[in-house]
């Protein structure tokens, strides 16, 4: 199954070291990540992450492995779909949520994948509205 995913992470506060983007400060509180399972292995990706963040998988390929060594993720939004829509669900959470500047979009050319809320209902519920308003579907697992 090929698609799109939202991660919804807990984190504490803490500075990650997160690749080229140098050091980075992460409030307390709850951030939304979405990526692409289009290519091979499709949504499996998001079990490569959930391997990543229980320390199963220690290699660091994409900004989201730092964060996801030193927080939580708490619940997976996905969306089967050949749609090259990652950019505008990313957009649209940006709406509700603060942006993480220049996380996960260094092969595009959004503000970021990664946005952040103090408070986890407000930006569970935007991430499923991103999802259904640009792909029409929303499965969601909690991790």
């Amino acid at each position: 199954m090929r698609g799109l995913y939202t991660l919804i992470i807990d984190s504490d506060e803490q500075d990650l070291c997160i690749g080229k983007l140098r050091l980075l400060h992460f409030n307390k509180g709850y951030y939304a990540y979405t990526g692409s399972a289009r290519g091979r292995g499709g949504l499996l990706r998001v079990r490569r992450h959930i391997a990543v963040s229980r320390g199963e998988n220690t290699a660091r390929k994409w900004h989201i492995d730092y964060l996801l060594a030193a927080a939580r993720p708490v619940r997976a939004v996905t969306s089967e779909t050949d749609a090259d829509m990652e950019c505008e669900i990313a957009g649209e959470i940006g709406k509700a949520a603060d942006a993480v500047p220049g996380f996960g979009c260094s092969d595009c050319g959004c503000v970021s994948h990664l946005h952040y809320a103090p408070a986890r209902p407000n930006l569970e519920r935007a991430v499923i509205s991103a999802h259904m308003k640009y792909l029409g579907c929303a499965s969601v697992q909690d991790i």
